[in-house]
């Protein structure tokens, strides 16, 4: 066993997260953890790594276990190259390296020094550090930082500091990996080559993720509910399917002890009224009751509401009854802004050979796109190809202006689009509001009602606490539930085109199935830039990849 968790009782403040909570990996195992957001997932991911300590249990790896984890933190790093911080942070890269580059100046006929020297070239080689520069360079250019080796690190923004980490993980041979989310902010060819190498490692590699590109490649799943964590053995489609059958388990298992409360509960009253008709002495009845009651508070305390989430596919199979049983038992999910349907189908926006950059270079060769009601309209490239810069043109063509990116052709509106953006990030205006403040803010901009009572229905629709949460500043939200946010703002003003980037980070399966949902049901136009195969196959429509200059 390369790594041992029993955690007994975690809590963060009054928010009790972890009981019982047990998993282990072995050796070459790909694990992925899942679970809705809020659950603890990266909390229990420091716990692994002995970053957090303060809980009840143990983590134990094997003995001389190399584990290496995806920094979240990088500072005093000083002028610390982006080539230094990975070769440094390889196991032994840096010692042996020391031993190669000054040992000849000094050992002599030293026996111990030539023995030591000798050694270092041998394990050099074994580990591959020969050519590791050379390795690494290609990451970067995988990762589209082929001219960031030489750059200082703090010089780097957050997602391309993540890039670092993983290429850090990858050819650090150690035997267990663990990342949290990695394809965040990934483009096509990044993603592609971090699951070529995850799909090929033989090493062991724990995952935070709910990218079902991802889940394809590992071995075990790990899903964290209930305060605990349950494992299906398999990739993604063979989570679905056990999970379905789990759940149809479960809800005949919490059907079967309704129907003994119920008849245990006809007993007692039946024992009751025999009791107290009764003028024997001592009453017969009395023990009999004691029993009833006994068996009915263990069925009770025994039996856990089900909870849980399938997917739609899956739930598409199930027979009337499990279906009618899952329809009141499954898993909250949220509750989008249903969107107006009465609009004709009609063009809403034409671009023609519009050419953005900055200075004198072009971002991309000229584009020409048109989208109408229910058009859907995959944007692709890397980043840094312009995806960003386009939606930005098209947002100031929206409000009557021209971005200061413009170089030639033109956007054209028609006078009825009403356009929604939703972004990876929070507006920096939101972020030091409350969460119902923050809402009631984007209401009252659109001139919608910004009740207490209308904010507060908004964030139970959207599975946050409305007393908890709403109080919290949106700046110290979770990923996820900056991620639902964003979704409120994008669907507040009724639209009649969306462009979403990135959609899917930070979302749960169930939330990131429910948007998908909202959005093939949506009337209006859809432009998206997604890097999720599934979301993409999901959604569907035309796809547009933008062309670097030549």
């Amino acid at each position: 066993m390369l790594l041992t968790a029993n955690i007994d009782e975690k809590s963060m403040g009054t928010k009790h997260l972890f009981s019982g909570l047990k998993l282990h990996v072995e050796q070459g195992e790909k694990v992925a953890i899942i679970g809705r957001n809020g659950v603890g997932k990266t909390t229990l991911f420091r716990m692994l790594t002995g970053q957090d300590t303060d809980f009840a249990g143990s983590v134990v790896a094997q003995p001389g276990a190399r584990v290496i984890v995806t920094a979240q933190e990088h500072t005093d790093l000083g002028d610390t190259t982006v080539l230094e911080y990975i070769l440094d942070r390889l196991p032994e890269y840096k010692h042996l390296k020391h031993i190669i580059d000054t040992y000849p100046e000094h050992m002599g006929d030293d026996v111990r020094k030539i023995t030591t020297y000798s050694e270092a070239l041998e394990r050099f080689g074994v580990l591959d550090y020969y050519n590791i520069e050379d390795v690494v360079q290609q990451s970067l250019e995988d990762y589209q930082l082929h001219e960031a080796a030489n750059r200082p690190m703090s010089k780097l923004s957050g997602g391309q500091k993540r890039f670092v980490e993983l290429i850090i993980v990858e050819h650090s041979d150690a035997d267990l990996a663990l990342i949290d989310e990695p394809t965040n902010h990934m483009d096509y060819i990044a993603k592609a080559a971090f699951l070529d190498w995850f799909k090929n490692v033989k090493r062991a590699v724990v995952v935070i993720s709910h990218d079902r590109d991802v889940l394809q490649f590992v071995d075990r799943i790990i899903d964290i509910k209930n305060g605990g964590a349950e494992a299906y053995t398999g990739n993604y489609r063979d989570y679905l399917a056990q999970n379905t059958q789990a759940a149809a388990t479960q809800m005949h298992d919490y059907a079967t002890a309704q129907r003994t409360l119920e008849n245990l509960h006809k007993q007692i009253q039946s024992v009751r009224a025999k009791k107290a008709s009764t003028s024997k002495t001592p009453n017969p009845f009395i023990p009999l009751e004691k029993r009833l009651m006994k068996q009915y508070a263990d069925v009770e305390a025994a039996m856990t509401e089900p909870n849980f989430w399938i997917d739609r596919e899956s739930a598409a199979t199930l027979n009337k009854k499990v279906s009618d049983n899952y329809d009141k038992f499954k898993a909250k999910n949220i509750k989008l802004h249903k969107t107006s349907t009465h609009e004709h189908s009609k063009e809403l926006l034409r671009v023609e050979n519009l050419e953005l950059g900055y200075g004198n270079t072009s971002l991309f060769q000229p584009v020409n796109l048109q989208l109408q009601h229910g058009d859907r309209l995959r944007l692709i490239g890397r980043n840094g190809a312009g995806k960003t810069t386009l939606v930005r043109a098209i947002e100031a063509a929206a409000d009557e202006k021209r971005a200061d990116t413009w170089r030639a052709g033109g956007i054209f509106c028609d006078r009825s689009l009403r356009l929604s953006i939703y972004e990876q990030e929070a507006g920096h205006e939101l972020l030091q509001m409350p969460l119902g403040a923050a809402i009631a803010h984007i209401y009252d901009e659109l001139e919608l009602p910004s009740t207490d009572e209308a904010v507060m229905r908004t964030m139970g629709n959207y599975l946050f606490n409305p007393y908890e949460d709403g109080k919290t500043l949106v700046n110290d939200l979770s990923g996820g539930q900056k991620a639902r946010l964003q979704i409120i703002k994008m669907l507040a003003g009724d639209p009649n085109l969306l462009i979403l980037d990135e959609p899917t980070n930070h979302l749960d399966l169930p939330s990131i199935e429910e948007l998908e949902n909202a959005l093939r049901d949506y009337h209006g136009a859809l432009l998206y830039i997604s890097h999720d195969s599934y979301f993409a196959s999901n959604l569907g429509g035309s796809e547009l990849t933008l062309q670097p200059v030549q």
